[in-house]
Formats: C-alpha cells, sequence, structure tokens
C-alpha cells in the first residue's frame, strides 16, 4: 500500500510537470522548421562570358553557338554537364533594341507553366509550380516554334549536339497573344527538348544621378512567377539580373529544394564593383545554395558589362571569378558541400516562422 501511494504522489507531480512543460514544448517546436531536401547531381558547369554581341542577330547566334561548343569541348574537367550563357547573348543590351530583336516563342511559356505541376512547401499549404517536375515533362519544340525563333532553334540543336543542359542567358521574346515583349530564359536539356522559361520578374528601372539612368519598363513587361525547374541534374532555380538584388525568390527556390540558383546578367560598371559578387555571396550564405552569375563580357563601346562571371558555394566563398573580357569560366558543383554547410550551421531547422512568415509558404 505504501508502494502505492508513493507511486499515486510520483505520478500526480509528474502530471503537473509535464502541464507546466509543456508551453516550454510548444515554444522549442515553434523555433524549428522542417529542412528542404535539396537535390543536386555533381554537376560540372562551364560559364560563357560572350564576348563580341553586336547589332547582327545572325553573327550573335553563330557566335554563341561556337563558343559553347569550345566550352564543353575544350573543358579542363574533360567534358562538362552544364553550360550558362549570359543575359541577352543575342542581341544588343539596349531599351531601344529589345522589340527589333523579339522572337516569338509560339506558345512555349504558356505550354511549360501551365501543365499544373507543383511542390507543396512543408511548412505550408502553398503549391509552387516546378518546371520540368521529376524531370518528367520536357517540352519537343513544334516546328512552328522552331521556325519563329532561330535562337531557340540554335540552342536546342547545340544542346542536343552537345549533350548537355543548357541555360540560354536570356532574349528577348514576343508574346503572341499580348503583343509584350519579356526578358526571357530557356532552359533545354541533353536532347535539345525546353524544361523550362523564366521572363525576367524585377525589371531594371534605376536612376543613379551623374552615373546611369536605365528603364527596362519602357520597353519589356514584368515576368509573373518564380522559375524553379527539374533536370537530370538536379533541382535548379533561374532568375534574370535584377532578380538577384530580390531575396524572396532565392528563398522560396531553396525551401522547394533548389540545389544552385542561376542567374544570367548584365551588370555594369557602376552597379557591378558594389553588389554583384556582394549579392551572389548574400543569396548562397542566406540559403546554404550554390550560386552562378554569367555575364557577357565587357564591349569596347556600349553597355558597360562588369563581367566577372562568378560561381559560388553554399558557404558564401567564391569558388571562381574572372575579369571582364571574354573567357569560360568552370566550376564542379558537389552536393556534399552542400550537406556539410547544413550540418555546420543548420540554419534550415531553425527559422523562427512563429515570429515571421514563411514566404515558401504565404498563399
Amino acid at each position: 500500500m505504501a508502494l502505492l501511494s508513493t507511486w499515486f504522489r510520483l505520478m500526480l507531480h509528474g502530471g503537473r510537470l509535464v502541464q507546466r512543460l509543456a508551453p516550454f514544448r510548444r515554444v522549442f517546436s515553434a523555433m524549428t522548421s522542417t529542412p528542404p531536401t535539396f537535390r543536386l547531381q555533381r554537376t560540372r558547369v562551364a560559364l560563357v562570358q560572350l564576348g563580341g554581341i553586336g547589332t547582327d542577330k545572325s553573327a550573335n547566334l553563330t557566335r554563341a553557338r561556337s563558343a559553347i561548343l569550345d566550352a564543353v569541348q575544350q573543358a579542363p574537367q574533360g567534358a562538362v554537364d552544364m553550360v550558362v550563357l549570359p543575359e541577352c547573348f543575342n542581341s544588343p543590351y539596349s531599351v531601344d533594341q529589345f522589340a527589333k530583336y523579339a522572337e516569338s516563342f509560339s506558345g512555349l511559356y504558356e505550354q511549360v507553366k501551365h501543365m499544373g505541376h507543383t511542390e507543396t512547401v512543408s511548412d505550408g499549404a502553398h503549391a509552387w509550380p516546378i518546371d520540368n517536375k521529376d524531370a518528367e515533362h520536357p517540352v519537343t519544340l513544334s516546328s512552328q516554334a522552331l521556325e519563329a525563333s532561330p535562337t531557340l532553334a540554335m540552342l536546342s540543336d547545340v544542346a542536343k549536339e552537345m549533350g548537355v543542359v543548357l541555360v540560354g542567358g536570356s532574349m528577348p521574346e514576343r508574346d503572341d497573344a499580348t503583343g509584350r515583349i519579356y526578358n526571357t530564359s530557356c532552359v533545354l536539356d541533353a536532347q535539345g527538348r525546353v524544361l523550362s522559361l523564366h521572363r525576367k520578374l524585377h525589371l531594371f528601372d534605376i536612376d543613379i544621378p551623374g552615373k546611369m539612368t536605365f528603364q527596362e519598363s519602357k520597353t519589356l513587361a514584368a515576368g509573373d512567377r518564380i522559375t524553379v525547374f527539374d533536370c537530370s541534374l538536379g533541382r535548379f532555380a533561374l532568375g534574370i539580373c535584377y532578380d538577384l538584388r530580390f531575396p524572396e525568390n532565392a528563398l522560396i527556390a531553396a525551401r522547394l529544394g533548389a540545389g544552385a540558383i542561376l542567374y544570367p546578367g548584365a551588370f555594369n560598371t557602376t552597379t557591378g564593383p558594389v553588389a554583384w559578387e556582394l549579392l551572389l555571396r548574400g543569396r548562397a550564405i542566406d540559403n546554404q545554395v550554390y550560386t552562378i552569375g554569367c555575364s557577357p563580357a565587357r564591349p569596347p563601346t556600349g553597355y558597360p558589362a562588369w563581367g566577372h562571371s562568378t560561381v559560388v558555394d553554399p558557404l558564401g566563398q567564391v569558388i571562381v571569378t574572372c575579369d571582364e573580357a571574354e573567357t569560360v569560366v568552370y566550376a564542379s558543383l558537389d552536393p556534399e558541400r552542400i550537406s556539410d554547410v547544413r550540418k555546420m550551421v543548420p540554419i534550415s531547422t531553425q527559422r523562427r516562422f512563429d515570429v515571421y512568415p514563411n514566404v515558401a509558404a504565404a498563399p
């Protein structure tokens, strides 16, 4: 009977202790977050810092094709898995030129984006679209698209010839239904099929007194969605130039499982020295992913591109960079590096979504 009485008192006090600890358990639970599972294979990338971009589109495409072939065939690693081109590789980077160089994609954007394949964030109910989700939905270019867009035709052909995933920098795209012009990037697989399209989300409208004024919105329309895509190498996110300055799309992409974020971009000699590398490192270390910035080379006249194509690792360290001249930058993306960094500094499990919103789960 004494033992039973002692047991009853212990259970009573224990129950009270459990009740008293319950609020602390709830606080501790709120202080944790579900880490994203990234998808990335070991990937050898080549960034083509293309030079000689002029007013002759045909010559620009020939030059870009030749540069892609050289980048793959002369790779110091012996092979390349992914090639990245810079922003506006087929035309001058000039607001008054975009309409002249714009090409129709024959409804390709809607075909890629509106197939209904989504990913739901683990900490919320919002479903985000994933282009070519689980690498099961590539789009073969129609004869109409190939005829209407010599740029897409070239990209598809050379991707297939070289057997690489090709990130086609960006180019002016004219939407047939609306007449709007977008700054659009296209990703193709090793069979020349389209995996993803990204329309530049944030337009470069700036006025730096005494230095530079540029207003893309005079000619271009803004895209309407964040771009994440699957391919044979894993899951990647895609932005264009000014998109790099906005952390939200990178955070959402990382929480959707992207292992690397690709930024074809043309920062200039005013914005580049101040922000290009800093932003690439910031997006990488904030999200513990690789960031890749591919710029055009700096021409002797015209838009003064900053160059300095760069790859940054998940700890924010620059793996490789270059100067402003025409060149190819090579790097290897290692998934183990992401795992090691996330073990060292486990921010993905320590986000306080009880204090601030999870932007990846926002409706």
